[in-house]
């Protein structure tokens, strides 16, 4: 069952229930305390105690995706899917302008974006606790129930965040998702519309689905954080993949040259980011910067320079790859702490670390890929200076 209803978000938002969460927030509420905090906290509040720890917990959680959560409600799920503040600004700036309706608005983590930059703001969920919560958080912001099968708009930019958990786990089917990705394509084919999904979503089961417009890959903090569907009418003119670097910033689209090389190692390896790698954009990165792939089929780059702000690994020595001329190697470069990146090639960067027992000074990195195919392929490596 729920800790969360109606009845219990109508008190977390009113002003008893503030000033419980204050009293919550109080309390550490760490593994260690954590049974002497719900118990004090039962004592004072009674059944209400779970609902104010959960709230209080979630918000810790949410720091790492809002600048500022302390006025916000969520459900455990919708944070999991909530969208980071930096992703949801960026997609609002590019609907600058428009009036968008968010069909699946949950929470509010995209209306809370969207209402500074477009022209008009609806949002709408089939789930009445969700909404609830959301008319909390984006006071500002009409909303009402329905539900995203049964369109209740007619020219606004459509915007979709169709449900990939339950139970707390991720839905990798599209076919799984709530409501099925290739039903709203379908829905919404002839519509301006925006859809949230997985960054593994399978590009050739979208062609196959039909999807003929952008599909967007964004990383923030490091990490790919999701893929994004525009729409045909919304997509820049000759763009079907773009990769966006919210830390950078940069973007990288399939509209740009991919004439680029596969050459042995220049002074530098690297490796791009990870958007880049998922929207299938690594040659046009290379041909930006004057790069080249190292093999046509792995995405370790080279060159003579770094891109500026990347981080790269500057290549000391190269070795046919087994344990023995490994550590041989590293020997020979006074090695001791020990990053090991690999492509291509079955290796446990962790249980390979342990074994070589290193005991020199020297940080040091190790590439190991495997360059060829077939019969001819080997798999080598690169001991490397990180460049910081």
């Amino acid at each position: 069952m729920s800790l969360f209803d109606l009845a219990t978000v109508a008190y977390l938002g009113g002003d008893d229930g503030a000033r419980a969460l204050q009293d919550a927030a109080a309390h550490r509420l760490t593994d260690a305390t954590l049974v002497s905090d719900i118990a004090s906290l039962r004592t004072r509040f009674g059944d209400r105690a779970a609902a104010l720890v959960e709230t209080t917990l979630l918000r810790r959680r949410a720091s790492a995706k809002f600048a500022d959560p302390s006025g916000w409600l969520f459900t455990d799920d919708a944070l999991q899917q909530a969208t980071a503040e930096p992703v949801a600004a960026h997609r609002a700036r590019r609907l600058a302008g428009a009036a968008v309706h968010d069909a699946t608005c949950s929470v509010g983590s995209e209306l809370a974006a969207l209402r500074k930059h477009a022209s008009l703001v609806l949002g709408s969920d089939i789930d009445p606790v969700r909404l609830a919560m959301a008319r909390r958080n984006v006071a500002d912001v009409d909303l009402c129930r329905a539900d995203a099968l049964h369109p209740i708009t007619r020219d606004a930019v459509v915007l979709l965040d169709p449900g990939r958990r339950a139970g707390g786990r991720r839905r990798f089917d599209p076919h799984a998702y709530t409501p099925a990705l290739d039903v709203l394509l379908e829905l919404y084919r002839d519509r301006d519309s925006v859809v949230k999904c997985s960054p593994g979503i399978d590009f050739t089961w979208l062609e196959r689905s039909g999807f003929r417009g952008e599909i967007e890959v964004t990383s923030l903090g490091g990490g790919v954080r999701e893929a994004c569907l525009w729409s045909h009418g919304l997509a820049a003119p000759g763009v079907s993949r773009r990769a966006t670097l919210l830390d950078g910033p940069e973007e990288i689209t399939d509209a740009e040259p991919d004439d680029c090389a596969v050459a042995a190692p220049g002074r530098w390896i690297l490796e791009p980011d990870g958007a880049v790698i998922r929207a299938g954009l690594v040659r046009h990165y290379a041909a930006r910067y004057g790069l080249w792939q190292l093999d046509p089929d792995i995405a370790y780059l080279s060159g003579d320079q770094l891109p500026s702000g990347v981080r790269g690994f500057e290549v000391l020595d190269r070795v046919a790859y087994s344990e023995r001329r490994l550590r041989q190697a590293l020997s020979a470069h006074d090695a001791g702490a020990l990053e090991i990146l690999v492509r291509g090639v079955n290796v446990d960067p962790d249980a390979l670390r342990a074994r070589l027992r290193l005991r020199g000074s020297t940080p040091i990195a190790v590439v190991i890929v495997r360059l060829g195919s077939g019969a001819a392929s080997r798999a080598t490596a690169f001991v490397c200076r990180p460049s910081r």
